[in-house]
């Protein structure tokens, strides 16, 4: 019997790219900068969970990120740019908008909306706190835990 055909559906089922459709795996962070830089302050998002365009505007308005001053000398701030860009997402917004929150955009709430009871959201405090559902968020593992 010939395994080949069976290995190669079998590789396929678990790749990332399988799981990333059911947004259960995103390749996590390993850019070094970008790592440091933002999780300094929050969980460094994968970069495929936001649009090339997102990222870019993102990483121009660092003055008023979210309310907080995340600037960054103009090296560091282009090269983390860089590396999020290329390893964003797909464009799924309408017109090429730039969302900014990941949980705003539609396969966010379609996941989360129905999932969620109140009272882990009262304990997670936040939607940007993917840590206190996803324990192994860090490492790109999102499936229910």
């Amino acid at each position: 019997m010939n395994f080949t055909p069976l290995l190669a559906i079998a590789a396929f089922a678990l790749s990332g790219a399988a799981l990333a459709d059911e947004m259960e795996y995103m390749p996590p962070v390993t850019h070094a900068a970008t790592q440091e830089e933002c999780s300094a302050c929050h969980m460094a998002y994968p970069a495929g969970f936001l649009p090339p365009q997102s990222w870019a505007v993102m990483m121009t308005t660092l003055e008023d990120h979210f309310g907080e001053n995340a600037t960054l000398d103009e090296a560091t701030r282009a090269d983390i740019e860089a590396y999020l860009v290329a390893n964003a997402g797909r464009d799924r917004s309408k017109a090429g908008a730039a969302p900014l929150r990941i949980s705003e955009l539609p396969w966010f709430r379609k996941e989360h909306e129905e999932e969620v009871s109140k009272r882990q959201f009262e304990e997670a405090k936040s939607w940007a706190n993917c840590n206190a559902c996803h324990k192994q968020a860090e490492r790109g593992i999102f499936e229910d835990d």
